[in-house]
């Protein structure tokens, strides 16, 4: 009788599927991706005691919404790994149709019946089993790219891009701009500016086209609050960060329980769970805008410096894959991710603190809701394919 023998070939085996997956992931910056899939898992729990509360006051799950954002958390890393498999190079070819997958997305959302308004603005589209899409966060990505592709172009040896592609690339802005503002989300359209004019400075633009550039973004500010573009409600939290005491019950009602949920976590925090203001659901939007304050109340000062450090960390990184690239594509890209995570997390946790108005913008990979959890790791992505390139893998 024949004896089967497993032991060397089941060895073998194993060290092969080892080998296959520590290729696959091989070339990764983990000093980039470590700090950020953190900032998710912190995430994951804060959203679970913002939410739990209201769920068991209705008598349902309170983990429902706790097990949807680990969801979303799973797509949104398979939607980051994909992307980091793809040469930037072979992005840069398809540049223009994914812009115009987030305008197509932009102007969709204005069509009455299908784009639905929450918090004033119509800025969401409903997707069955209760799911909703926010096309303004993948639009950023589209811009940044198209932006990077436009403005890396160069003849010979030019310094800096032709004016053709320069008013190119301001038009594309200007067009995303525009539909953003009809939603109206001003706090994206101002994370949209920043961007672009991030990506434009460091391309190599003479600095008459930034005087410029300053000019007509303070007019199109003006412009957009004299005719209306911006809302009233928005209006009045701008009034309202000028002035806190002008609107306490109103328009500045969630800047001030922001403050005294984050003033009472103190240096350890209430512990996870087990935050009063959390609990008793003062602090509006707590799992999505104000999920800083959640942070602060539960985990203290500790807990939210912690989370400071951890956004610093994806910060250092990716400046140093935007200073490392072996492209001025590749920079051009990894400087629109930069100025799109600094100054998103600047403006959520600056609202939160009280040293910036209340725009209604999430916090990069801790807030809850998909479209902000699948933009970030697909920018995750993009990031991870420039530093592949440029064999960043050492501190």
């Amino acid at each position: 009788m024949a004896t089967l023998t497993t032991g060397p070939r089941t060895s073998r085996s194993r060290k092969s599927r080892l080998g296959r997956t520590g290729s696959l992931l091989a070339g990764y910056d983990w000093l980039l991706i470590g700090p950020a899939l953190a900032l998710s898992v912190v995430g994951s729990f804060l959203v679970w005691s913002a939410t739990r509360s209201a769920l068991l006051d209705e008598g349902l799950d309170p983990q429902y919404y706790f097990k949807r954002h680990l969801l979303n958390l799973a797509i949104a890393l398979v939607m980051g790994f994909g992307i980091s498999r793809i040469s930037h190079q072979a992005l840069k070819s398809v540049a223009v149709y994914i812009y115009a997958v987030g305008i197509v997305g932009l102007v969709v959302v204005l069509i009455p019946g299908v784009g639905t308004t929450v918090n004033g603005a119509q800025s969401w589209i409903r997707l069955p089993a209760g799911f909703s899409f926010q096309p303004s966060e993948i639009a950023k990505l589209g811009l940044i790219v198209l932006l990077a592709m436009l403005l890396s172009e160069r003849i010979d040896n030019e310094t800096a891009p032709r004016t053709r592609l320069i008013v190119l690339a301001i038009a594309a802005t200007a067009l995303q701009l525009l539909l953003i503002l009809l939603e109206p989300d001003f706090g994206t359209t101002v994370i949209t500016s920043v961007i672009a004019i991030s990506v434009i400075a460091v391309s190599g633009v003479k600095v008459r086209w930034l005087i410029g550039l300053a000019a007509v973004g303070a007019i199109g500010a003006f412009t957009a609050i004299y005719f209306g573009f911006v809302s009233s409600y928005q209006v009045d939290r701008i009034a309202a960060f000028a002035d806190p005491t002008l609107d306490p019950d109103g328009a500045g009602y969630n800047a001030q329980q922001a403050r005294i949920a984050i003033g009472a976590g103190g240096l350890a925090g209430q512990g996870l769970f087990q935050g009063s203001q959390t609990a008793g659901q003062f602090v509006p939007e707590q799992d999505t805008d104000f999920i800083f304050t959640v942070a602060g109340e539960e985990l203290g000062f500790l807990g939210s410096a912690g989370i400071l450090v951890l956004i610093a960390m994806v910060l250092w990184r990716s400046l140093r894959i935007a200073s490392q690239a072996s492209d001025v594509y590749g920079r051009l890209l990894a400087v629109g991710i930069v100025a799109w995570f600094a100054f998103q997390s600047f403006q959520n946790i600056g609202m939160n603190l009280g040293i910036m108005p209340v725009t209604g913008v999430p916090l990069l990979f801790v807030s809850y809701g998909g479209s902000s959890l699948f933009a970030a790791w697909c920018a995750m992505g993009l990031l991870t394919t420039v530093s592949k390139e440029t064999s960043l893998t050492r501190p």
